[in-house]
């Protein structure tokens, strides 16, 4: 066994859940909090509640982290950044913040507390946790598709804690990377209200007819692995599971670290409580394939009996006694008995009735010790007890008896009190509306190098950092100015990106498009000019302030943002909206096809199909594969609506030379395309 120690980390939707967490022998816990939580349809947390459950936390000495890991508009910002100090004046230990803005803000506002990146911000390598570190964030919750040996890399590569998920559902999206749910029903996942559509039927040529549903994921068996590589923390995903679920899933992390692995009851039990046709460890194995599909059946939802739930509850029923308690009896005649309790930095001294004169048998230390160690149904146990009595007296067992629950009751209080910190005002700036910094210009993403002509005329076209170094050559003399796209993930790569921008850097490349905090660090880091992508997920003020400190050029904003918004948008960074594409709606470390057919024959494009039969356009690299929108996205005949932004990107992924020229057209005449398209989320938003 390892001796690194490794904290369990549980899911709390509900009080009754923060206790069976505790009970069951959870290091710390994360809950939500009433608004901009990622879990929206979680009971959350009130004020009263979460004061509630922070103090029994505090009993046991559990930590609580607060999670307000949503995207929040110029609109929202403030009253997000009073939920995260009101919070924090109860004394949450933590944060899990997703949004760039917001999280500096709570850090102003809240300096005894930490702050960690929300697996939302989508941190999968050294970089990316290593420039989160420096702009003062304590942890970073690693991507859940990553492997082992992507995880030690990060966790080496920095000093910052690190959170890897070890049991619970896995998305078939890289968090904080899906828009399926906002552009097909409006509910955001980035906002908390994922719909969960990827559930239902998807279906690619050959596949099950559930190919975007994976099984939930377990590594439960390598804590101990991810204890020796260093790993901060073992988190349990669930915040909306029952408690039965919670308790069974860290009682098993709990004898996985005391034993090397949790037991077979354990295992057993931990599948019928909730699993999706059982588990999979494949990312952590880097073992991506077929074995890693599952669906929720009937015999998954049967196998939680009541009989089960109601055995998993008997092991939480009863309070446990985790604090050590000295107690000291002092009896004097004519005076009051006294009894001081200890129990770590906390004492207390009850008084009570004067002590009596024995008739027979005076008070003897054993039987006050027999009297006083009584503290079954509190978090204390008995460590030691004195009595120091002048001969002759005794003390009666309920006066003794009111004495010791006196005691424990005052240290109960003590050790749940709230921590003294000073509410520091913290104000939001208000937001003076940019206005834009001059002509709009257009930019253009190809997923190839072969480019039309008439895109000579746009800021910047990029082609994708894996283009060949002939073809950029090529375009660079064709007169194209070529900048470079780096994909939104790229696991393990880190190295090999790196490499590839200093060869283009050398042949007159200067431009670089990143959508992932890592990359964009990794290219200022370069020295090369860095424009932010969509999928940095901007979505106020706060956070544009941000990435111009960054050192950031200018910025595509979220696309999950509304026309209105946007106009409304301060800061002093340029700014741009994606304005034309088949938007990438998802991205997938485990291709969909390899729960079909295979992707040895797809040539990098296929299609899968939903249950109303509407074919959704798959690309892959070898490396990701990203779900496209059936219907582009088009605004060429809106762009009025789009004059505070500085430029308009154009993304193009397997139309034609020929479309590809006319949709420029469209663009630069004002002129609507013709053909079925999408407004995207620009003029109806996300909840």
């Amino acid at each position: 066994m390892n001796n690194n120690k490794i904290e369990i980390l549980a899911p709390c939707g509900s009080r009754e859940t923060v206790t069976a967490a505790v009970r069951s022998g959870a290091d710390a816990v994360y809950v939500g909090l009433q608004k901009f939580s990622a879990r929206a349809f979680a009971d959350n947390f009130s004020e009263e509640e979460l004061a509630n459950a922070l103090a029994y936390c505090r009993l046991h000495g559990v930590k609580l982290h607060a999670a307000i890991n949503t995207l929040v508009s110029d609109s929202e910002i403030s009253a997000a950044l009073e939920e995260a100090v009101k919070a924090y004046l109860a004394g949450a230990d933590a944060f899990i913040v997703q949004d760039l803005g917001l999280a500096m803000l709570i850090k102003k506002a809240c300096p005894e507390a930490e702050l960690h990146a929300s697996t939302q911000m989508t941190v999968h390598t050294p970089q990316g946790a290593r420039f989160l570190y420096n702009a003062g964030f304590d942890r970073v919750v690693l991507a859940r598709e990553m492997s082992r040996k992507e995880i030690a890399e990060v966790v080496s590569s920095c000093p910052v804690d690190t959170e890897v998920f070890v049991h619970g559902a896995l998305c078939m999206c890289v968090s904080g990377q899906c828009y399926m749910s906002a552009m097909l029903g409006g509910r955001s996942g980035n906002r908390g209200r994922c719909a969960q559509p990827c559930r239902l039927p998807f279906s690619v040529k050959g596949g099950t007819g559930h190919d975007l549903s994976l099984k939930d994921n377990s590594i439960i068996q390598q804590l101990d692995d991810l204890a020796s590589l260093g790993v901060t923390s073992a988190k349990i995903e669930g915040r909306m599971k029952r408690p039965e679920y919670v308790s069974a899933a860290v009682s098993a992390c709990r004898t996985a670290l005391e034993n090397g692995s949790p037991d077979a009851e354990q295992t057993e039990r931990l599948r019928s409580v909730f699993s999706r046709s059982g588990f999979t460890d494949g990312y952590y194995l880097a073992k991506r394939g077929k074995d890693m599909f599952g669906t929720r059946s009937k015999e998954d939802v049967t196998a939680a009996t009541n009989r089960l739930l109601s055995e998993i509850r008997t092991q939480y029923k009863d309070e446990i006694q985790s604090n050590p308690v000295s107690f000291s009896l002092v009896l004097k005649s004519g005076s009051p008995s006294e009894l001081t309790a200890a129990s770590g930095e906390y004492s207390v001294k009850i008084t009570g009735a004067e002590p009596e004169k024995a008739i027979s048998v005076p008070l003897t230390a054993q039987r006050a010790e027999k009297q006083l160690s009584k503290t079954g149904g509190t978090a204390f146990y008995v460590q030691s007890v004195k009595m120091e009595a002048e001969e002759g007296l005794t003390l009666s067992a309920s006066e003794m008896n009111s004495l010791r629950r006196r005691a424990v009751e005052e240290l109960t209080v003590k050790l749940s009190a709230p921590p003294q910190r000073k509410r520091i005002s913290v104000v939001v700036p208000k937001v003076e509306k940019y206005t834009g910094s001059g002509a709009q210009t257009f930019r253009a993403s190809f997923s190839h190098c072969y480019i039309p002509g008439e895109f000579k005329s746009c800021e910047i076209v990029y082609v994708p950092v894996s283009s060949d170094m002939g073809s950029v050559k090529r375009l660079i003399s064709e007169g194209f100015n070529i900048g470079i796209k780096v994909p939104r993930v790229i696991f393990g790569r880190e190295n090999e990106i790196s490499r590839k921008l200093r060869e283009l850097s050398e042949i007159g490349v200067s431009d670089v498009l990143c959508g992932n905090i890592g990359t964009a660090a990794l290219a200022v880091r370069s020295g090369l000019t860095v424009h932010g992508g969509y999928s940095l997920n901007i979505f106020n003020t706060q956070s544009l302030d941000f990435i111009e400190k960054m050192g950031l050029a200018d910025t595509e904003l979220s696309i999950e943002l509304t026309a209105k918004q946007i106009s409304a948008m301060g800061g002093g960074i340029k700014r741009g909206v994606v304005g034309y594409g088949h938007l990438p709606l998802m991205i997938m470390r485990n291709c969909p096809n390899k729960n079909g057919a295979g992707c040895e024959k797809c040539g990098g494009r296929s299609v899968i199909t939903d249950r109303r039969s509407n074919e959704f356009t798959l690309m892959c690299d070898g490396i990701a594969t990203e779900l496209l929108n059936t219907d582009p996205l088009v605004i060429s005949d809106k762009l009025n609506d789009f004059s505070s932004v500085d430029f308009i990107s154009l993304q193009f992924t397997y139309e034609s030379k020929s479309e590809c020229a006319d949709i420029l057209n469209a663009y630069k005449s004002g002129k609507k395309l013709d053909g079925k398209l999408t407004r995207g989320l620009y003029y109806r938003g996300v909840e």
